[in-house]
């Protein structure tokens, strides 16, 4: 309590014209602070709710793309594993002599070797509409020319 009667006892000695000064002061320190504290955070937040609020849009729109073609590919009718096997056999011949698949019980594995970056990514699309698979394991190094080489490994549906 002493330091509040000291306190007191200072104000008290203060003239008028000091006092209202430095109540002006206290005040524009407190809305300062209420400012830099309060107000601008806010409103910053504020500045930056449209741009968010468009890109999460853009991330919502995505996701839902995403769902659509999961939804798609599990209508799909399932194949056994002999026929997902020929129509892998068929997409591997149309990659030629960069590629043979080799197989390993309930497993596929296709070597590649000189592959173009476009070659890869069609075939890629098409073992897995035609086919209906999806590479389980993928060894692949890139040379500087932009050609694949490596292995990729497909397991067979269940029989």
């Amino acid at each position: 309590m002493k330091w509040r009667q000291l306190l007191q006892a200072r104000w008290q000695a203060v003239s008028l014209r000091e006092q209202r000064l430095l109540l002006a002061a206290a005040w524009l320190i407190g809305l300062a602070l209420l400012w830099w504290l309060a107000l601008a955070p806010a409103l910053g937040v504020l500045r930056q709710a449209d741009a968010r609020h468009q890109a999460q849009d853009a991330q919502l729109q995505q996701m839902l793309r995403l769902q659509a073609q999961a939804q798609a590919l599990r209508a799909l009718p399932t194949l056994d594993a002999q026929e997902a096997r020929r129509a892998l056999e068929q997409s591997v011949k149309a990659l030629g002599t960069a590629a043979l698949m080799t197989p390993q019980m309930d497993r596929l594995s296709v070597s590649l070797k000189g592959v173009s970056a476009q070659a890869l990514a069609q075939w890629l699309a098409s073992a897995r509409q035609n086919a209906h698979l999806v590479p389980t394991e993928a060894h692949l190094r890139r040379s500087a020319a932009g050609i694949w080489d490596g292995t990729v490994v497909f397991t067979l549906p269940a029989q």
